[in-house]
């Protein structure tokens, strides 16, 4: 396994350290994560709960009756996400340091992506629908 990995903000103000639970970037293409980001979400699921340094700094956002998003209040850095009922936080994949190993697996919502952008790699492709009853426990997908 990759061991404990480390992020920050751009303006260095939120840093965390975190142990990822797989080696695997994710991709959200849903209207919320992409209104967020400007593209597609990124993410790395956690091992637990990043330790953070400057969590003052750290605003959350309830953006839906099941998650929210956090970020930094100085520089406005997308840094995590989680939803808490699912047992899923997330790591913003573009602020750690050291990524290498890792591979995009999964793609979910992928009935909401636009035309606009295609990745080339194979991977996993969830509809929101299959998503959600996956991680709510009311499907059999893995």
């Amino acid at each position: 396994m990759t061991g404990t990995l480390n992020g920050r903000c751009l303006c260095g103000a939120v840093q965390f350290t975190f142990e990822p639970a797989e080696p695997e970037v994710d991709a959200c293409h849903c209207t919320m994560c992409r209104r967020w980001t400007g593209g597609p979400g990124l993410s790395i699921k956690v091992k637990g709960t990043p330790a953070v340094t400057g969590g003052e700094n750290v605003a959350v956002y309830k953006s839906s009756e099941w998650a929210e998003r956090q970020f930094c209040k100085t520089c406005g850095t997308r840094l995590f996400f989680s939803a808490p009922s699912f047992n899923y936080f997330g790591v913003s994949a573009g602020t750690v340091d050291n990524l290498a190993g890792f591979s995009m697996t999964t793609e979910i919502f992928i009935d909401r992506k636009p035309d606009y952008y295609d990745f080339t790699n194979t991977t996993r492709r969830l509809t929101g629908a299959e998503f959600v009853a996956m991680v709510s426990g009311q499907s059999d997908k893995e």
